[in-house]
């Protein structure tokens, strides 16, 4: 595709071929690690060096399908996901990801006036779109934001209420119309996963470590 980004970003001189970042864990640098999905060396390179330059791990795929592998093995913090793609589409790896690994949140980059494609990526589970051409400072923006917006939806809760009754898992204190509850441990441990897991399918199955026993 030849499409231009609102800043400077040059090949890395290696024929076209788009480096990949060796999959290290994310353990070693304690950074937030970012995968672009883009088939243009230039794009990557560009994209790479502001992400780098923000403090990012950069991971980097070449084709929708290798894209999907590196998403599914390397666990990004977040996808930038070029729309078109050789091998497998970007609406594809989207849908097939989102499927996989829903919390995995992905950004996509669309061609101006492709309205469609937005329209379909966020059906297909897409958090964002940004449109090319683009520049640096509004996708850095929009990835920034979903990054917090993730990082809040997956916080977990201390306090869980339902009906009369208020749940404090920081305090292990249960109140009912505002007076305390006594529970045993084990009762408590039970009562605090049922509420923070409310949506799981039966037929369920407890071990002391997910119980906190």
């Amino acid at each position: 595709m030849n499409t231009k980004m609102k800043f400077n970003a040059e090949s890395n001189g290696d024929g076209g071929h788009i480096s990949e970042a060796p999959a290290t864990a994310r353990a070693t640098s304690g950074k937030t690690r970012i995968l672009i999905v883009e088939d243009e060396p230039a794009m990557v390179q560009g994209l790479r060096d502001n992400f780098e330059y923000e403090g990012y791990e950069v991971i980097s795929a070449g084709d929708g399908l290798a894209g999907l592998e590196r998403a599914l093995s390397d666990s990004p913090d977040l996808v930038v996901l070029d729309v078109m793609m050789p091998r497998m589409s970007g609406l594809d790896v989207c849908k097939q990801l989102k499927s996989k690994r829903p919390g995995i949140p992905i950004i996509m980059l669309t061609a101006r006036g492709q309205e469609i494609d937005k329209v379909v990526g966020l059906e297909l589970g897409a958090d964002d779109y940004v449109t090319k051409p683009f520049s640096i400072r509004e996708l850095m923006a929009r990835v920034k934001a979903v990054l917090r917006r993730i990082s809040t939806q997956s916080a977990p809760s201390e306090i869980y209420r339902f009906s009369d009754v208020e749940v404090n898992v920081r305090s292990n204190q249960v109140l009912r119309n505002g007076a305390p509850i006594d529970l045993s441990a084990k009762e408590f441990a039970l009562l605090a996963y049922f509420v923070a897991h409310p949506a799981e399918p039966e037929p369920r199955s407890f071990t002391r470590r997910r119980l906190g026993l």
